[in-house]
Parts: C-alpha cells; structure tokens; sequence
C-alpha cells in the first residue's frame, strides 16, 4: 500500500519483497496491535519489542506472541502462516492477557522455552524504571518483583533473557552499563548489596553479592562505559556478546566471566547484536548505519554491510536459509528447522560438548571436500528499511578458490576457537594461512606475511610492515568496489589473534583519516572514503527518525550530547585502522540483497521464524511475512479486505 498522499516510488510501503528464494509476502490478516488499531503516539515512548514461545499444546497452534506498547503490555495466540484459514482476522479484542502499568513501561520481556505449557508460562519484563517482573500470563499471575525498591540500579532496563538451558537464572541489562545474574528462587533483600570484585579486566569488572544468605543478584557485571544496550548468548550458551554504547562489542566466556574478544563501531553507540547458527560469526549493528560481521574465531572484523540511512536497531541470523552447499553430490538446504538441524547442529543445552563446531567444520577437517556455505541475516532500523544480508564464501574464505580444496590447516585455523590467554604462531609453512603476532600491544613495528596459493586474488606474497593496520607502508590499500559478496583486499589478511587482543592504533595514523572521522562524527553521516553516492545518502539521511527519543531540549541534555560527541571522536581517533576497527577500504563492503520500506516509522522489531519473519515499528503494528511458498492459501486473498486500515 502506498504511503498516504502518493508520493514517490521510494516512498511507498512495501507489501511485499523478492529474494532467490521467491516471493515474501505481507500476512495483512495476521497483524497484531493494540484492539483499536489506533497509530500508537511514540513520542517518547520505549521501543516495540516482540518475543513467542511455543506452549506445545495439542490443537497445534501453540504459539503465544507477546509485545508491549507504551505502557501496555499484550498476550496472544499467535495465528502465523499455517494458522490462518480463512479471511478473518486474528480477533484482537480478546488478548488471553492484557496489563496497563503506571509510572512505568515495559521496556523487554523475554519467555523461558523450558518451562512454557499450555497451562503455564513465564514470562519475564524488564521496565523503564529499572525493575524487573516475573509474570504467567496463561494463569494472570504475578509472581515476583525484582529490584522492586530499586536498590540495586535505578536506570532502564535495556535487555533480559533466561540464561539458556536454565529454569531459574536470569540475565538483566541497564542503561547503567551493569549486567546482573538474578535467580527467581531468590530475594533482592531490602537493603542496598554489597559488592566484592571477583574478576576484572580491559574494560569490564565482574562482582559477586556480599551476603550471608543467598540474595539477588548473584552477579554484577559493569561492562564499558555508558549503557549497555543489548546481549546476546552462543548458541550453546557458553559465551556472551554485548553491544554498549561505547561503540564496542565485547564476547566473553560467560561461565568463566573471562574476555574473549572486541570490536568497536565505525563510529557511535554499538545498538543490537546476534550470532550466526553455529555460533562462528557476529553481527552488530548501531548509531554508525552500518551492519558489522565478526568472526568468533579469529576475533576480527570479515565484513561490513551498508544499505541503512539511519541506525540500525535489530539485527538478526535467518536460521532458515542458511545453506550449506556439499560439492557431491550438490544439496542445498533453505527449508525446515528440521532439515537445517541435521545439517548444522546447535542450540540445546548448555552442557552439549564441541557445541561451537558445526558439522561444517566437521565435514571440512576430516575429508576436505569443497564445502560452500551462505549464511543469511536481515537488520532493520530508524529509516524505517528492512534489509537482507547474504555473507558468502568468499567473504568468510577470501583467499581460496571454490574450485581447489581446502587443506586441514585453513580449516582449523579458519574454525577452531582460540584458547583464552594462549598466544599464536606467528610464522607458518602451510599455504592458505595468514597470523598475526599476538604479544601485547605495545607501540613496535610488527611484519605481516601472507602466502596466497597461485591462482588467488593478488599477488602471491605480499608483506607489509605497519603497526597494526595491515596496510602496506607509505600507501592505502585501493577502495573496494561495492557488491553483495567482495573478497579480502591483500592489506588487512591478519588472521587469527589473541582472544584479549586489544590493539593500539597505527604510528602512522593518517590526518585525513582522523579528521573524516571528526567530521562524521558531527554530521551523522553515513561513512564511506569512496562512496559515490555520498551527497544523495546525506539528503535523505532520516535522523528524524533516530532522534525521536531525545524529546527534552533541555540544555544540561544538549550538553551531555556534545560531550559524548567529543568523547566519540577521541575514541575513533584512536582505534581506526587497528583490528578493533579497521578502516572501510581494509575489509569488504557488502551491499543488502533487499532493502526496502515497510513502514511509516522505526523498525524496532525482526524475527525469522520457520515459515515466516516478523517485523514491528514504533507505531504498534506487528507485521508477519510468509516465506515463498508459504502463504497457502492466503496467497488469493486480497490485501485491500483487511479491516486494519494500517500503514502497510
């Protein structure tokens, strides 16, 4: 449906989208929002944030959605693709639970898939005033508050999840910065806790709770400076990603409390992160525009994504149509969880052993077959856009040819987890590799060799002395051009590095580098040395989209603004062009396969389910996408009878 008024083919919301799989379409008829299906006003207010759970019950539509809007908060059964069978809509007048709240507003919630039946759930929600609720929604009962008086952090909080495999551990997030390990069986107590470091490192600190009997929290974790603003466990539970308004992501063993690895933002608040399937890659988006994929393994940064004109608020992993390609005989599967379970294995417990390797990784080390493998994800943010990713191999394997065989040693090099604290080899025999040193970072000149088999990309031996660019001296490497898949240009092949290994910046720091990023920083641009299309992006650049939450023009508020500016730009000073940030023309550039707008404001919400992906925007409107060949037999329905009246 077109946006109101007409406008420009630019403009018009989209009902639907085209990928190589087929067609997505908009599900009108499986639209949840507030029962008036009223705009909500979102001025202000805390972003829409969706979570399911699946209760298994026995009708076979056992799948629960829940969502807040402004100081509401909702509980449906969640009529999908295979759920609807006629022209009506889901009936959004009859919520199994509704909650209003006062002087507060649900700001996250998240369901525990252990514990969830059809006679009960639990459900727990964060809120803007720092506590946190437990709720079953089926029984309508409130079970317990924590941080009810706010003894332990007033400020917002900005995520919390059931730690995987757990009935009674919970992880909660505040703008604060500080991570607190709760478990429901225990009290928060009535005075203030009392803390005892029990690890710290570079950036983080990790408290436990002083008490004589057990009390919430059980954990305090201070991470970076500013607020943290979303978490993320591994697959198999065992590590934990942050994205902080630091601009950086931290991954830390999550049982060990220990530091595994960094990356900073181009610039800016770091705003959402997520894990690939198999737990190899992550990618985190925020306030630089950008889409950032991070290898676990080698701790550095494979790739970054641009296609958002604003900040990117989700990020997410389609497990769906993640592919694995097997040279013989050729298969490709993009179907059900089913099929991608016994392709690649992941989730489960926390307990399962060797959780981190796929069956890729599997297959490759021991009978070294080509194996060809896409990995899918999709971000949406303040530009009101939904985009699609597709990381491929020659992104994740730039220096080998899809033709040749891989040898054991790039496999494990490329896939196997580096041990915390243990320091690589920084010369190698085998073809295929590229290390870097690993002492600690100190202000030396180190000597990068990387050895390409004939027949690669580039020259076949390239070295480079720099001081942790892995550019070549006295020159930059020559900008890529833009596609959806760009190999590796021969400057920044460092590959494995330490798990703690934070770089300082390059001796020779290029003036025009610092200054791009000064100046950048200050407009909200979108970065890019060689982006042609640079002045039209700044057009239509939405920040007012981006800048809604900020409603006060309070000066003590403007004044925080320009001190964080000033902060950011010293900061991207120091690390661009290290591994923590390299610059955009030392890692390939990826543009999205689809990138269009599906709604009137910020997309606050992407989930990729079995048969379909969800979006939701600040308004209030939860909106289901049937996959190709999904849509059943809504495909002949016409979208113009939808009682919604909506925006899409």
């Amino acid at each position: 449906m077109a946006a109101e008024g007409g406008g420009k083919e630019m403009n018009e919301i989209k009902t639907q989208f085209t990928t190589r799989e087929g067609v997505y379409k908009l599900l009108t008829h499986s639209e949840y929002s507030r029962p008036n299906r009223v705009p909500f006003n979102s001025q202000g207010s805390n972003p829409v944030k969706v979570s399911f759970v699946n209760v298994n019950d026995q009708s076979g539509n056992g799948d629960r959605i829940c969502f807040n809007v402004g100081r509401e908060l909702y509980f449906y059964i969640y009529k999908g693709v295979r759920k609807v069978h006629s022209t009506q809509a889901a009936d959004l007048s009859k919520p199994i639970d509704k909650r209003i709240y006062k002087g507060t507003q649900p700001t996250c919630h998240d369901f525990n898939p252990l514990t969830a039946t059809a006679e009960s759930v639990s459900l727990l929600v964060g809120f803007s005033a720092g506590q946190v609720q437990l709720i079953d929604p089926i029984k309508k009962e409130t079970s317990k508050l924590f941080n009810e008086e706010r003894l332990i952090d007033k400020s917002r909080v900005t995520c919390v999840r059931w730690v995987p495999g757990s009935e009674s551990l919970f992880l909660v997030a505040h703008s604060s910065g500080s991570l607190y390990l709760y478990n429901v069986e225990h009290t928060c107590g009535t005075t203030p806790p009392h803390y005892q470091l029990l690890k710290q490192g570079d950036g983080y600190a990790v408290h436990t709770c002083k008490s004589k009997s057990a009390r919430n929290p059980l954990l305090r974790w201070t991470v970076g400076e500013g607020a943290l603003n979303e978490f993320a466990f591994s697959p198999d539970g065992k590590f934990l990603a942050c994205a902080s308004q630091d601009g950086f992501l931290r991954v830390f063993g999550f049982d060990a409390a220990e530091l595994h690895g960094t990356m900073k933002s181009y610039f800016g608040g770091l705003l959402c992160v997520c894990w690939s399937p198999d737990g190899r890659y992550i990618v985190a988006g925020g306030e630089d525009d950008l889409v950032t994929v991070w290898s676990f393994s080698d701790c550095r940064v494979i790739a970054r994504g641009h296609g958002h004109k604003s900040w990117v608020s989700v990020v997410a992993f389609d497990h769906c149509t993640t592919s694995v390609e097997d040279s013989d005989p050729p298969a490709e599967f993009s179907g059900s969880d089913e099929e991608f379970h016994e392709q690649i294995h992941f989730g489960g417990g926390r307990d399962r052993a060797n959780s981190s390797q796929s069956h890729l990784s599997k297959r490759n080390s021991t009978d070294g077959r080509p194996v060809s493998v896409t990995y899918r994800f999709g971000s949406v943010g303040q530009d009101t856009q939904l985009c699609l990713w597709d990381l491929t191999e020659d992104i994740l394997f730039p220096h080998l040819p899809l033709s040749r065989t891989r040898t054991h040693t790039n496999v494990m090099s490329a896939t196997s987890p580096p041990v915390p604290g243990a320091a690589t080899t920084n010369t190698t025999t085998a073809a295929n590799t590229a290390t870097t040193p690993t002492t600690p970072p100190t202000t030396t000149t180190t000597t990068t060799t990387t050895t390409n088999p004939p027949g690669t990309n580039g020259n076949n031996t390239v070295s480079s002395s720099s001081g942790n660019s892995g550019a070549p001296a006295n020159s930059l490497p020559a900008p890529l051009p833009r596609s959806n898949s760009l190999p590796h240009s021969s400057g920044p092949a460092g590959g494995s590095t330490t798990p703690n290994c934070h770089t300082s910046s390059s001796k020779g720091s290029s003036i025009i580098d610092s200054t791009f990023i000064a100046t950048g920083v200050s407009k909200f641009a979108t970065l890019s040395l060689h982006d042609t299309r640079k002045e039209r992006h700044e057009k239509d650049h939405k920040r007012n989209h981006s800048m809604g939450h900020i409603s006060s023009k309070s000066s003590d508020k403007l004044n925080q603004l320009s001190s964080a500016a000033r902060t950011a730009k010293a900061d991207a000073a120091k690390t661009l062009g290290t591994l923590l940030c390299p610059r955009m023309e030392e890692v390939p550039l990826l543009e999205p396969l689809v990138c269009k707008k599906i709604a009137h404001e910020r997309l606050t919400v992407l989930i990729f389910l079995e048969d379909c992906l969800v979006t939701a925007c600040q308004e209030g409107f939860i909106c289901t996408w049937a996959r190709p060949g999904k849509v059943g037999l809504l495909s002949s329905q016409n979208p113009a009878n939808s009682p919604s009246g909506t925006v899409v």
